[in-house]
């Protein structure tokens, strides 16, 4: 029998823009997925991770992501979300078994098949869905400082996607042929296009993950990480259903949506990009105070970063937002004459971290690859270290 599953990701609920609150954009967005479940009477809604932008997040996002997630139960879907790498998946299990009495499922750490890695789904029409459902998995908790430092970058990377192959073929071993069969992961896939927002230390070669390693059993792999909508080559259907939100400036090229995925056993699913229109574009615009000024009306209600051509003079970022009052972000190119600066000052925009150190290297002669590991697991551990220790 038929199924239908509405496939979502990255909402990254308590992510602020340049200080800028966008939680009535975030309210929006996922009252329009509310509404498109509720219209497609999907059987099971599947968020793969991050639901939150932060480990600690705020009330407010917690109101609004759980206030989501009973919305969307309550069109008589069942609900199943996954921590992401920006998860802190001890809240998730702490929420998991309030949340099970309104049809939400909650999964924080890795579990083993029989202890809730392998969720049975009846849907509303009577078909039956198994989901294999497997959270981020931190790279730390597979290779070691001291085994990074004593082999190479490509062997390091071997070890976390054999490990996570093995995860994956343990998870998915129990699929019944007779039912509509899911895998569900957060995780960077190689051959997966950046968004442009990702956290980029989690997103190096030593977290890929090889797409021939998801199974041929499976009807549909949902994953979640990377914000970009977009499909990879794989024995099964696998998409990355991308943010609801233009998350950063780095992702103006992206266009949010949600996937819907219609299966059955006895045949692969389809999948149905459907658009989101809910949250603002962003958009970035540069020129001289007079290029700027010409102009003012054209770009609606976007929120924009600004690059102004003059030299730097008090009151400037003001004179900018008279014009545009949804600039966010306002930046000064010294010289506007000096084009190589100009162009020099644009490369780096949107350029993550491990990009920039890798370019520092190659500026300094220096060729190790395990240095840009070493630095990647460092961002990696900083950037988690906010986090209170799972118990």
């Amino acid at each position: 029998m038929a199924v239908k599953i509405l496939h979502t990701s990255d909402w990254h609920v308590g992510k602020a823009l340049r200080g800028r609150s966008r939680a009535d954009e975030h309210r929006a967005v996922l009252a329009e997925i509310t509404e498109v479940a509720r219209a497609e009477e999907v059987d099971l809604v599947l968020i793969t991770g991050d639901l939150f932008d932060t480990a600690t997040p705020t009330a407010e996002a917690e109101q609004i992501v759980y206030r989501a997630l009973l919305d969307l139960a309550a069109t008589g879907a069942e609900v199943v979300a996954l921590a992401g790498n920006h998860d802190h998946p001890a809240r998730f299990e702490a929420a998991r078994g309030l949340a099970g009495h309104a049809h939400i499922t909650l999964v924080g750490h890795p579990r083993r098949p029989d202890d809730g890695g392998l969720i049975d789904i009846e849907g509303r029409s009577g078909g039956r869905i198994q989901v294999a459902v497997l959270p981020f998995c931190s790279q730390r908790h597979v290779v070691r400082a001291a085994a990074l430092m004593g082999c190479d970058a490509s062997a390091n990377a071997q070890a976390y996607a054999q490990w996570m192959a093995d995860l994956i073929r343990g998870l998915c071993s129990g699929f019944d042929p007779g039912a509509v069969n899911v895998l569900a992961a957060h995780l960077a896939a190689r051959g997966g296009m950046k968004g442009g927002g990702e956290r980029d230390a989690q997103l190096t070669e030593a977290y890929w993950v090889d797409p021939a390693d998801f199974p041929s059993a499976a009807h549909y792999v949902a994953l979640g990480h990377l914000h970009r909508t977009q499909s990879l080559p794989a024995a099964a259907p696998a998409w990355y259903a991308g943010s609801p939100l233009q998350l950063d400036f780095g992702e103006t090229e992206n266009q949010p949506s949600v996937l819907l995925v219609e299966a059955e056993p006895d045949a692969p699913a389809t999948v149905r990009r459907l658009p989101l229109t809910a949250g603002r574009r962003l958009r970035t615009i540069a020129g001289s105070m007079a290029d700027l000024a010409s102009r003012t009306g054209t770009t609606g209600e976007d929120l924009l970063r600004v690059y102004v051509a003059e030299p730097a003079r008090s009151g400037l970022a003001d004179e900018v937002r008279a014009f545009f009052p949804e600039a966010v972000d306002v930046r000064v190119l010294l010289e506007a004459a000096d084009a190589e600066a100009v162009v020099a000052e644009t490369r780096r925009v949107g350029r993550s971290p491990g990009e920039l150190f890798a370019e520092y290297l190659g500026s300094e002669g220096v060729a190790d690859p395990r240095l840009e590991a070493l630095f990647a697991r460092l961002l990696d551990e900083e950037t988690t270290s906010a986090a209170p220790a799972a118990s």
